[in-house]
């Protein structure tokens, strides 16, 4: 039976889903990939950024043995657009990447997401809305877009938004490392110097945004 693979950055953005699925783990191009299986779909994650992404979505057809019945891509985004406000729920038609400007188009969706290099700041997601035109930001879909190409597999993805345009973002970059891999105790120590940025931060990851990825992507879209 085909599997619907699920690729997510990391545990937090599908712990609601997970509890109870059979879980494993694997080693791939150096990065760790955890799984978590039913009977009708398949969840990887091996880090935050483009590279961990892909080599997940990779991971996860192989694991599949390549019958996969589509990639959906799920996690945070950043608000490009004012409209955007937080756990609102994103789900793009066209998705570039920012590092060479190309493009993958859904048959479903609307909207735009960039997928950019690295978590966006205040200044870079005003420069890529200028650039692009884009309603929001992440580091991955286009990845796992990407690969679903290579194997001519369907795509979706669905974002929610932690946080809005005008959003001052810690930065974050400092604390995930090549792998991927946010480094939660040193930016707890940043953050217990700096109780505004922590305060901002906690709101912005808070309950409406942690609910609706862990609990409504993939099962609002009918997929699970």
């Amino acid at each position: 039976m085909s599997k619907l693979a699920i690729i997510a950055a990391d545990a937090v953005e599908v712990s609601p889903l997970v509890r109870r699925w059979k879980h494993s783990q694997t080693t791939a191009q150096r990065h760790s990939v955890k799984i978590f299986e039913n009977d009708n779909a398949v969840i990887g994650f091996a880090g935050m950024g483009p590279i961990p992404a892909r080599i997940a979505a990779d991971t996860i057809y192989k694991h599949c043995s390549g019958d996969v019945s589509a990639f959906f891509s799920v996690g945070f985004a950043g608000a490009l657009s004012p409209k955007l406000q937080v756990g609102d729920l994103v789900e793009p038609k066209k998705i570039i990447c920012a590092a060479d400007e190309t493009v993958i188009i859904n048959s479903t969706g609307q909207g735009t997401l960039i997928s950019a290099g690295a978590v966006a700041g205040i200044d870079s997601k005003a420069m890529m809305a200028r650039q692009f035109g884009g309603d929001a930001v992440d580091m991955e879909a286009y990845s796992v877009a990407d690969v679903a190409r290579i194997y001519g597999v369907q795509f979706r993805a669905v974002k929610v938004i932690s946080d809005e345009v005008d959003f001052p973002m810690p930065p974050m970059g400092r604390f995930i490392d090549d792998l991927g891999r946010f480094h939660k105790t040193s930016f707890a120590i940043y953050a217990a110097l700096r109780p505004c940025a922590l305060k901002a931060f906690q709101f912005r990851r808070s309950a409406p945004a942690k609910y609706s990825l862990g609990c409504t992507p993939a099962a609002s879209a009918g997929l699970i």
